[in-house]
């Protein structure tokens, strides 16, 4: 009725609307970054990647990959997620889900330069995004990055002596070297988690040791290989095997902790490294800040993948509908986004909000002679705040064109009927 539909329409139809949204994708994308941004064009863009796995077998793109989801027994695909500097989406795009992150990489630098028109841009990449060849193609295209690297690639400086443990710190410090900024701290919130963690783990493996123990007392014939076998297995599996050791005596399980191992474990608890190439006058805490607002696609994703948008499952197969899947999702997302900023200050979720307006109801007014119109009752006072503070303005009225809405799947009803 809002948008003016008199003709009824069903499943078809909105497969082949995904059609269309895929093969208008750019022009719809061009079209709302000039409306959002007017002639200014971004300083920075934010973009990472995620993996969404499918329940069937039948998707054009669907293959078998590195699954995010800790899903690896079903196929996925890959969704890379471009942001502005405000956590706004600009692009999505779909690969195959055998993708690696930093092949997804080049295509959106191209996208921003050649669709989008931007010049001199600043990229910010996680750890496995923005790689050698990567900042090799952002150079050609006069384009700065801010990217993080990986404790292997750490433990390298270190060893090289470009800088020391002793500059990881709760203050950002900086490192130059041949052009590249090294930014390093130590969190140390993240260093609480870190060994708390590594303690819970070890009075798991402890709990399990005693419990062995007790079972080897009481059964005589128990094989102690066996008990053995089975904490070592979970040690491995927690990861703690490298400065955990479990031996026997005699038909007992010991617990040996390797002190040296496990401080050596623990030296780079809490610590990172922001790697860029901006020039020095922008100063060492905006280029850390810069990187900390990844968070904001991280966002992106756990809101359209798990949380309120539901971008899986995924009900489609053809390559042009999981495209246009996942734009919808992303054109969704801006209104949440859009959302979320608009009701910071009222003490609730954008799920919560959406679910307070979803009691403010149309009553349908038939009039004789003169068809018949939606009515729109006064909002109750929460409502009403909420819908004020996203600038929405309610007609009194909508009209009532009658289109028809119908399934083609057999309900059980209609089966019952027929």
């Amino acid at each position: 009725d809002i948008l003016g539909m008199r003709e009824g329409f069903n499943e078809e139809d909105l497969y082949q609307n995904l059609g269309w949204l895929s093969g208008h994708q750019e022009a719809i994308e061009h079209r709302l970054f000039r409306a959002r941004r007017g002639g200014k064009k971004p300083e920075l863009f934010l973009y990472d990647v995620t993996s969404s796995y499918f329940e069937g077998q039948q998707n054009a793109l669907a293959c078998w990959g590195y699954s995010r989801d800790k899903k690896s027994g079903k196929k996925q695909v890959v969704v890379g997620l471009l942001c502005d500097e405000g956590g706004d989406p600009v692009s999505v795009a779909v690969f195959t889900g055998n993708t690696q992150d930093y092949e997804t990489f080049g295509s959106q630098v191209q996208k921003a330069g050649d669709r989008f028109g931007c010049k001199r841009v600043t990229w910010v990449g996680d750890r496995g995004m923005i790689k050698r060849a990567q900042i090799k193609v952002l150079k050609e295209a006069q384009f700065h990055y801010i990217t993080a690297i990986t404790k292997p690639q750490i433990e390298k400086l270190l060893r090289s002596g470009i800088f020391q443990m002793e500059l990881f710190d709760e203050e950002v410090c900086e490192v130059v070297d041949e052009g590249v900024r090294y930014l390093l701290r130590r969190n140390p919130k993240r260093v609480e988690e870190i060994v708390g963690n590594r303690e819970e783990k070890k009075k798991t493996i402890e709990g399990l040791c005693q419990k062995k123990n007790v079972y080897l007392l009481e059964h005589s014939r128990a094989q102690v290989t066996a008990a053995l076998n089975e904490v070592r297995g979970k040690m491995e599996r927690l990861k703690v095997d490298r400065w955990f050791k479990v031996e026997t005596e005699g038909r007992r399980l010991e617990l040996k902790e390797d002190a040296e191992a496990l401080a050596e474990e623990a030296r780079l608890d809490g610590c990172y490294v922001i790697k860029s190439d901006l020039p020095p006058e922008i100063d060492k805490q905006t280029i850390h800040d810069r990187y900390k607002d990844l968070a904001e696609v991280e966002q992106a994703f756990r809101t359209c993948k798990t949380g309120l948008l539901e971008m899986r499952p995924w009900y489609v197969q053809l390559e042009k509908s999981t495209r246009g899947h996942a734009l919808v999702v992303m054109l969704a997302y801006l209104i949440t986004h859009a959302l979320r900023v608009a009701w910071a200050n009222f003490d609730l979720t954008v799920e919560e909000g959406l679910k307070e307006l979803s009691t403010l109801c149309s009553m349908e007014m038939r009039m004789k002679g003169q068809g018949s119109c939606h009515r729109i009752p006064t909002p109750r006072q929460t409502s009403a705040q909420l819908l004020q503070a996203a600038a929405v303005r309610l007609p009194h009225v909508l009209p009532y064109l009658g289109a028809t809405v119908v399934s083609r799947k057999k309900l059980p009803t209609r089966r019952k009927n027929h």
